[in-house]
């Protein structure tokens, strides 16, 4: 591979965002990081970084081409550290954010079960509804649920993620029940707002036919919690995750409706943290840890 660490240059470049932080991180010059980005891009015959005096972004053709930049890199990391790394006992302070019910509902258990194996491990958790910029503010790892994760990051499937279409069987029987994702437009929908792919609209596949639609109602909130005290307290449908609406199915508070309309196919649960940070044994510990807590078929998902 001799443009390796030409590739290794514009990883670095994409992951810090700057040809100066790039070559701060790969102690090197600034001169030399721009200069092999160049060549990279004059090998292949594309370019892969639109460039300005004031910001730079990824081209298309970058974007593509930097994910398999970064697997390599990781991988390169792990061969060098992997006899080192596998004798570090986890450590340290692990900086994590997740989404507010998420982290209420099912990321407290999981940090219980782990803490108490990883006696030097510290967990500091923001749970919040915005989105976070985990390299900004300085986090290990976000939990993100998405059917695209970000390009510049490294993103490990923690576990499926299926999203039901619901309301409370008053809100139903004053309403009446959807038969179809088209009927929607005639009642009051919940809207959560703290993702983006939900703002414009909700997803919807039927069989082959995939359907997008824009929904009505008189709320539009960004805190998952609240809407799901208004959906139960029967002001409306709501389209959350499982994870959210499990217990409440069960025990009848919410019923389930289009049940044969699959919404948001394709959305999942990640872990997402930054290419470098991957062989930290905290954040390989804890991201194990998930992987066997929640796994291919989460609890959420037994009612």
């Amino acid at each position: 591979m001799e443009r390796l660490v030409e590739m290794m240059a514009f990883a670095k470049v994409v992951e810090t965002r700057s040809f100066s932080a790039a070559a701060q991180q790969l102690k090197t010059s600034k001169s030399l990081v721009s200069k092999q980005v160049s060549n990279l891009e004059s090998a292949l015959g594309v370019r892969l970084l639109n460039r300005t005096t004031r910001r730079m972004s990824l081209t298309e053709i970058g974007s593509a081409y930097y994910e398999h930049c970064a697997r390599i890199a990781q991988e390169i990391d792990a061969a060098a550290e992997t006899v080192t790394q596998l004798q570090v006992e986890p450590r340290g302070v692990l900086r994590i954010t997740s989404p507010v019910i998420f982290a209420s509902l099912h990321l407290a258990p999981a940090l219980q079960t782990f803490l108490k194996r990883y006696d030097e491990v510290e967990v500091e958790l923001n749970a919040t509804d915005r989105p976070v910029d985990i390299v900004e503010e300085g986090y290990d790892l976000a939990i993100r649920i998405s059917d695209n994760p970000p390009a510049n990051m490294i993103a490990r499937r923690i576990a499926p993620v299926r999203w039901v279409t619901c309301a409370s069987p008053e809100y139903l029987e004053r309403h009446g029940t959807p038969r179809t994702p088209q009927e929607l437009a005639q009642h009051q929908c919940l809207v959560y707002q703290g993702i983006p792919a939900l703002r414009s609209g909700w997803r919807y596949q039927t069989g082959s036919k995939e359907i997008s639609l824009s929904v009505n109602g008189k709320c539009r909130v960004n805190n998952s919690e609240v809407l799901l005290q208004l959906a139960l307290d029967g002001l409306g449908i709501v389209l959350f995750p499982t994870y959210i609406l499990g217990h409440h199915l069960k025990s009848g508070r919410l019923k389930e409706i289009l049940p044969d309309s699959v919404a948001n196919p394709d959305m999942s649960m990640y872990a997402v943290y930054m290419p470098n940070r991957y062989m930290q044994p905290k954040v390989r510990a804890f991201i194990d840890h998930l992987l066997a807590h929640f796994g291919p078929d989460p609890h959420w998902d037994q009612f």
